[in-house]
């Protein structure tokens, strides 16, 4: 589990520190430093390697010859990328990656269950603020899921 929010910064050459709280969680529930990391809509997704195989692994399940199936592969899959946390605790985004999710410099890495996102600060706060009043019905719709 990945929690909390951390604002930090990315570096002239593409480096992000990541979080000590989520660097923990990664060596003591998936014990590696492998990260895949794959754009969305509006940020980066970051799943631990484990996390990620088994997306992987449920796709496989699926028909190869769905179109549907072929176009997340395409669409999605595809643009898994790999990266390392170094030795000092940060991963390397490629300049597209940061493009496509207007990751500049100030970004906040938000928690979640088996992944964490890399968002531009500004374009967060303003997610955070237009969705914040809709969390009550969350509550509701998710408690009756069984959460």
């Amino acid at each position: 589990m990945f929690r909390g929010r951390f604002s930090h910064t990315i570096d002239p050459k593409g480096r992000l520190s990541i979080p000590a709280k989520f660097r923990e969680a990664l060596e003591q529930e998936y014990g590696e430093k492998r990260l895949v990391v794959v754009p969305n809509d509006y940020c980066l997704e970051v799943r631990p390697f484990k996390e990620w195989e088994r997306i992987e692994e449920k796709v496989k399940a699926l028909a190869q010859m769905d179109p549907d199936v072929q176009k997340f592969n395409r669409l999605y899959i595809s643009r898994a990328l790999d990266v390392v946390v170094d030795g000092q605790g940060r991963i390397q985004l490629t300049p597209e990656y940061r493009e496509r999710a207007a990751l500049v410099k100030d970004v906040i890495l938000v928690g979640g269950v088996g992944k964490f996102e890399i968002w531009n600060k500004e374009r967060f706060e303003e997610y955070d603020r237009t969705n914040q009043p809709e969390l009550p019905s969350l509550f509701e719709k998710i408690s009756s899921r069984g959460v």
